[in-house]
Formats: C-alpha cells, structure tokens, sequence
C-alpha cells in the first residue's frame, strides 16, 4: 500500500488553497467544482497530495481536530525568516527529535496544524 493524500475539510476555499499553493508553495495538480463543492489536490507529481475540499451545502462552524500535515523543508532558518515576513506565527519550536530531524508548527487558516521538518 500506498499514501496517497490527506482531505482537509477547509471553510474558505480561496484563503486555504492560497495558503497551501502560495505560502507553502505546493503545486495544485487538479482543480474541480460543482454541485456547491470545490476540490483541489496540491502537490508534486507522483508524491502524496494535500486535498482541499470545501462543501458549500456543509453546516459552518465545524472544527476538525487532531489533524496536521507535514511538509518538508530545505532550510528551517529561512522558513522561519519568510513565515515572519507574512506574519504567520510559529506556534511551537523549533523542535529537534534527533539531530537529523528539526521542525515548527503553524497553523493554516482553518486552523489545522502544519508541521514544517527540516531533515539533514
């Protein structure tokens, strides 16, 4: 078996694509809408996808919780020096398990955890 995406349930579609697509930089492979719903699956081809859904028809105010995604990083610094410069707060870290592995946490605008990994 294989990974192959994780949905995050978003409740403003355009300010959750642009923080994944923009901020974090990941490619939108795909983009549909219809019947109320829009979908995007981001990420590099051939690698797990992050899928944004946004169900019109849904009840607002639902919170998901429990959920983060992780997304690797070339440098730890300068992702924290570019985060500041768009005033995105670093919630916890950085953080360093083994002397391999450093990471922070942010939130993306529905407030779901995203947790930025540096790996040497």
């Amino acid at each position: 078996m294989n990974f192959c995406w994780v949905t995050l349930h978003v409740g403003n579609f355009e300010e959750s694509l642009a923080f994944y697509h923009e901020v974090l930089k990941l490619p939108v492979s795909s983009r549909h809408s219809g019947g109320g719903v829009e979908m995007a699956m981001l990420g590099k081809e051939g690698q797990p996808k992050v899928e944004l859904l946004c169900d019109g028809n849904a009840q607002s105010g639902q919170k998901q919780s429990g959920i983060s995604v992780g997304i690797s990083v070339n440098s730890l610094e300068e992702t924290m020096e570019y985060l500041d410069k768009l005033g995105i707060p670093v919630l916890r870290g950085p953080i360093s398990p083994n002397p391999s592995t450093r990471f922070i946490f942010i939130h993306d605008p529905d407030g779901y955890e995203v947790q930025l990994v540096e790996m040497k």
